[in-house]
């Protein structure tokens, strides 16, 4: 999976705009219904907050759907990885 999420987000990184955002909202719920993938709360929410950052009002709404199935501990997680993804990125 790991290798999945550099393929798509370094691909990503490289585009501009709205399709970058739907990118990654694309990748959030790839990972919220497990396609493709096993089903990763923490991976999904990290990818639309990203989205939503990236201004995916959809994303925006999709990640505060997921926040409030998560725990405390998961949704700080996800967090962290999103605010570490943008600041490597």
């Amino acid at each position: 999976m790991a290798r999945f999420d550099i393929q798509n987000s370094e691909m990503a990184a490289m585009m501009g705009g709205d399709t970058l955002a739907d990118t990654f909202c694309d990748m959030g719920l790839m990972y919220a219904t497990g396609r493709g993938c096993a089903v990763d709360l923490v991976a999904a929410h990290k990818w639309l907050n990203i989205a939503a950052i990236k201004g995916s009002d959809r994303a925006a709404e999709l990640r505060a759907d997921l926040a409030a199935t998560m725990t405390k501990t998961d949704l700080a997680t996800a967090l962290r990885a999103a605010r570490e993804w943008m600041t490597m990125h």
